[in-house]
């Protein structure tokens, strides 16, 4: 057992921590974090996500290289339009993570707590 832990990196001396903290530095951006949000549904276009987004394609594009580059994101390509989606679903389960301790941070119930109660009644 605890050669699985050393394995699977959970360890605070394992090598995948620097990695980890790559992985957050790259979310530190509001876009980026709302570009894997956008993708949680399936690919989307560059124009697609600067729609919902509201930011100009030329920034997204930007912001999409990077996520591609630290393999959040894959592409495909159909004609001249390039397509986005999820390289796994770590990323946008990292997200939602973040986000329910963002709601944490308010104080009180967070609204994922009261989902949570309302399914099981």
């Amino acid at each position: 057992m605890d050669a699985d832990k050393r394995i699977c990196g959970r360890e605070p001396d394992s090598q995948f921590v620097e990695l980890a903290a790559e992985v957050f530095s790259m979310l530190a951006d509001a876009t980026r974090v709302r570009l894997i949000l956008a993708l949680r549904d399936g690919e989307k276009s560059v124009n697609q996500l600067a729609e919902t987004l509201e930011k100009p394609p030329a920034a997204v594009s930007q912001h999409l290289a990077k996520l591609r580059l630290a393999r959040f994101v894959t592409t495909r390509q159909e004609g001249t339009r390039v397509y986005y989606h999820l390289e796994n679903e770590h990323a946008a389960q990292l997200v939602s993570d973040a986000i329910f301790q963002a709601e944490h941070s308010l104080g009180g119930t967070p609204r994922h707590h009261h989902e949570r109660d309302e399914a099981s009644e």
